[in-house]
């Protein structure tokens, strides 16, 4: 990702979550070498999903996924975790994780859809409006 893919990177996790990573998360993850994707679709302006994947040894962890909101439920999403999988995989991970909220279910779904199972949760992980809610964690072979 460079300078001037960030100030895209970050309008797009803003429209993509109502508690979003800050500029200063985003800008890290270049400083720690995170595996940053970002997908273009032919015809729209700029990228439409994200996603940032850290590899420690034989271990992935996709920390976000993100698809422009106007653009969901039309594979994208599944598309990018597709390219995510094989990264990993081609890095030398056998395992690869991740926590989704648990009121997300298309995106609970689309991870189910695509190989991941439940491996726990974590108890009151993530901000709302309302207080906390649960992630759900959710892991895969390779």
């Amino acid at each position: 990702m460079s300078d001037n893919d960030l100030d895209a990177v970050c309008e797009l996790e803003a429209r993509a979550y109502e508690f979003p990573w800050s500029r200063a998360i985003i800008s890290g993850c270049r400083s720690v070498q995170y595996r940053i994707w970002l997908g273009e679709l032919v015809g729209q302006l700029g990228h439409v999903s994200q996603a940032f994947l850290s590899i420690t040894l034989d271990e992935a962890h996709i920390l976000n996924l993100a698809v422009e909101p106007n653009l969901q439920d039309r594979g994208l999403g599944s598309q990018l975790l597709r390219h995510l999988v094989e990264d990993a995989r081609g890095q030398g991970a056998r395992q690869i994780f991740l926590e989704v909220r648990e009121s997300n279910q298309p995106a609970i779904q689309m991870y189910l859809n695509q190989g991941f199972n439940e491996i726990g949760r974590r108890r009151h992980y993530y901000p709302t409006k309302d207080g906390r809610e649960d992630a759900i964690i959710l892991g895969m072979e390779l």
